[in-house]
């Protein structure tokens, strides 16, 4: 059965928690100050486009000033939407579906997908340059936060190749998800999925040895996307339509150049890792087709995502797209980038 109960009281501690510091922040949701607070589910080169989206200066084109705060989770990160201390969410869509199922009376919808499939790599151990996926029976994989999308999506990867948690091998779930990387270096499991740079880096110190790209084994999937409140989205459709077109130009940036050339305009955004790092990241992401050109999602994707969900236990009922979707700013952002 679906964890919607469990999802929405502790969202709504979450808003309660948050409250005192967030009441400045929901007064001001139709105010015209330019800032936007986004908050996004982990830091990683998979989420380039948005960071290049600042740093090229296309936000401030738009008259957009970006908060950006990390998450550490798309359940934190919609609690922090539906509170209202983030504007936007930038995180997998399961976690609006899940507050869509609950009955929400203010649905959060999900208006841009950037990224198109799991942007995790799959590091062993130990070399595996001939790995297949029956290679994990008997092991231990840390795979991400149970209900969320980094772990269902492994855990259907798994099921398409005959392979069951508790049957064939274990997938710890004991773990938050920004600490997965720090437990496996430690000692924990035999696997763990990570992001780049993180999964660069950590093969790169000799830590490891990534193995297998899960985007490129789940298919084509809504993985991370843009997400608010449709009281915020009625209020602030500018702003929602002038991010989007940010995000857009920046993703055309990034397919229209080299990794090298996108490089520098991302040091400032990960301290410590280097230009070599970052244009190794940017390349492996665009070698496996992560980013959305138009940032709407199909109705194919969407279905995979809910029989990805369901495969995983956490579906009680369908959803129609149109109930949790609104292409049309990323129709309208895209259409002004590609005119």
């Amino acid at each position: 059965m679906i964890k919607t109960k469990k999802f929405l009281c502790a969202a709504l501690t979450a808003c309660i928690t948050f409250l005192p510091l967030s009441f400045s922040a929901c007064k001001d949701d139709d105010s015209d100050d330019g800032v936007l607070k986004i908050n996004e589910v982990t830091h990683s080169v998979f989420y380039a486009p948005m960071y290049l989206a600042e740093s090229l200066g296309y936000f401030e084109d738009e008259g957009i000033t970006i908060e950006l705060t990390n998450g550490g989770g798309a359940d934190n990160v919609m609690a922090s939407v539906l509170s209202g201390d983030a504007d936007i969410g930038f995180c997998g869509p399961e976690a609006a579906l899940y507050v869509l199922i609950g009955g929400s009376s203010d649905v959060p919808t999900v208006f841009g997908q950037l990224t198109k499939r799991d942007g995790s790599f799959l590091v062993s151990r130990k070399a595996e340059p001939d790995f297949k996926w029956e290679d994990l029976k008997g092991k231990e994989i840390l795979a991400g936060r149970k209900g969320g999308v980094p772990a269902m999506t492994f855990e259907y990867i798994l099921t398409q190749n005959g392979l069951k948690d508790g049957t064939d091998l274990t997938l710890n779930y004991d773990v938050a998800f920004n600490l997965m990387t720090s437990a496996f270096e430690a000692g924990t499991a035999d696997y763990c999925t990570m992001f780049d740079p993180v999964a660069y880096e950590y093969e790169a110190a000799g830590k490891g040895y990534v193995v297998a790209s899960v985007g490129e084994a789940s298919g084509e999937v809504p993985y991370t996307c843009y997400i608010a409140k449709n009281s915020w989205l009625e209020k602030n459709e500018d702003k929602a339509e002038g991010f989007l077109r940010a995000v857009t130009k920046a993703v055309k940036y990034i397919n229209e150049n080299t990794p090298e050339t996108v490089a520098p305009h991302l040091v400032s955004y990960f301290e410590g890792t280097s230009e070599q790092s970052l244009a190794a990241s940017v390349k492996r992401y665009r070698d496996i087709d992560a980013w959305r050109t138009e940032l709407t999602m199909t109705e194919e994707s969407f279905n995979r995502l809910q029989d990805i969900i369901d495969n995983a236990g956490e579906l009680s009922r369908r959803a129609k797209m149109n109930e949790l979707v609104n292409n049309g700013y990323a129709q309208k952002a895209y259409q002004a980038i590609y005119k």
